[in-house]
């Protein structure tokens, strides 16, 4: 993949804070995904935007559902980053 240096701009103690946290992979790779996943971020907000335009707004169950399918989903990015795997029958 082609890559190109650029300049930018970032208060100091974040920045402290960013390298420590990206000491391993390098600050190239740490900004470059934040910037993966704050595009994808945006790119969702506009999906939710669109669809509450066209269906209405989520209901206060839809949301529910919506957020504890997201914390299911993060607890199994956190025992699959920590290495935890799942057996057969999905349990970890």
């Amino acid at each position: 993949m082609a890559t190109k240096k650029v300049t930018v701009t970032i208060p100091e103690d974040l920045l402290e804070e960013v390298r420590a946290d990206a000491a391993e992979r390098g600050l190239s790779a740490y900004v470059a995904e934040a910037l993966r996943f704050k595009r994808d971020r945006d790119r969702l907000l506009e999906l939710v935007s669109w669809l509450g335009e066209e269906y209405g707004p989520a209901t206060e169950d839809e949301r529910a559902a919506a957020i504890e399918e997201l914390e299911d989903l993060d607890a199994e990015h956190e025992r699959r980053r920590v290495g935890g795997k799942r057996d057969a029958n999905g349990a970890a």
